[in-house]
């Protein structure tokens, strides 16, 4: 490393901005108003991380999930968190301090990335510690907003389709809840991995949006079951899960797979004795620079494209929750940390 990026670094270790920050903060388990906005220290980066100025930050289903204390959950599945809490794993900004021993970034680097997931991180401020490789550099098209929209919902489709589900180029692949936030990169990097269909599933209103990112044929499940029209798919991809969530069995040929993204019941013993493949649980994303860079130059290439819901700032974190729980998403939900 040479002298002048040596003191860069060094230099920017030091506490070289504000001592606090505005966040929001989950003060107690329970409904959108439990997020608060207010003042609160701002964090520091340790060995191996770097601080971000967080520009922009997504909204995600594990959100909601702990703010009502991941009552969704078996209790044996349940993260032991106590408020308060500074809730939002997925963020958009620009690197300002290094924390010891980080020598891939420089302050002033655009970043984006999903910060320590599965586990607790803390988005929903204006600053934020992220593992340095847990970041990637933000894709050059696209703007804050969009990056945040894609490091957990991209990255969950990214590593289901390219490492847990590598089929055969040619298979037919049916995507439920295709246009929420996995559903819609799941439908567009199907296409990437060389499927031969994609199929979608969304209410009718979500049909323009899923034709335009090349979803080949298009279910409105509010005029026609998909069970009723869909045969032989031999991936279905379930962004939606749930307790009817076996209905789909129907859909999927005889030695087809089901991957579901959220907790579901799929009637396993039936879906065995039909010769489907079912995974144990539902796919659990993990946090990765390296293949989030992956998805950025796919981004980058126009081949994967961001969906965005709607954007509201930080302030107002509560209603982006109350957005979320009103459901049918188009792509993801983000908040703007600044103009």
């Amino acid at each position: 490393m040479d002298t002048e990026r040596s003191t860069t670094k060094d230099t920017a270790a030091e506490d070289t901005g504000p001592e606090t920050m505005h966040a929001v903060r989950l003060h107690a388990f329970g409904e959108p108003e439990q997020l608060v906005y207010e003042e609160v220290p701002r964090p520091e980066p340790g060995p191996g991380e770097v601080l971000v100025r967080v520009h922009a930050a997504g909204v995600n289903p594990p959100d909601w999930y702990a703010r009502r204390g991941f009552e969704n959950l078996p209790v044996e599945l349940r993260p032991d968190w106590k408020p308060p809490l500074v809730l939002g794993s997925d963020i958009s900004g620009t690197v300002v301090a290094l924390g010891e021993g980080v020598t891939d970034w420089e302050p002033g680097d655009e970043v984006f990335g999903l910060v320590n997931f599965p586990g607790r991180a803390a988005g929903y401020a204006e600053y934020a510690v992220s593992p340095a490789d847990h970041l990637a550099r933000k894709p050059a098209g696209l703007g804050h907003v969009e990056a945040a929209a894609v490091p957990m919902a991209g990255l969950t489709a990214h590593q289901l389709v390219f490492r847990h589900l590598a089929g055969s180029p040619g298979d037919t692949v049916l995507v439920n809840g295709a246009a929420g936030g996995v559903g819609h990169f799941a439908a567009q990097l199907a296409k990437v991995a060389g499927a031969r269909q994609v199929i979608g599933v969304a209410s009718g209103r979500h049909g323009r949006f899923l034709t335009d990112l090349g979803v080949d044929r298009f279910v409105d499940y509010t005029r026609t079951p998909a069970e009723e029209v869909v045969r032989d798919a031999d991936l279905l991809i379930d962004t939606v899960g749930g307790p009817d969530a076996h209905r789909l069995l129907p859909t999927v040929r005889r030695g087809g797979r089901i991957a579901p993204v959220f907790l579901g019941d799929y009637h396993r013993e039936h879906a065995a004795a039909l010769g489907i493949t079912l995974n144990e649980r539902p796919w659990q994303v993990r946090s990765s620079g390296a293949d989030l860079a992956e998805l950025a130059a796919l981004l980058d290439s126009g081949r994967v494209r961001v969906g965005i819901d709607s954007v509201y700032p930080l302030r107002r974190a509560a209603d982006a929750h109350r957005r979320a729980e009103q459901g049918h998403l188009q792509g993801k939900i983000v908040l703007r940390v600044t103009a």
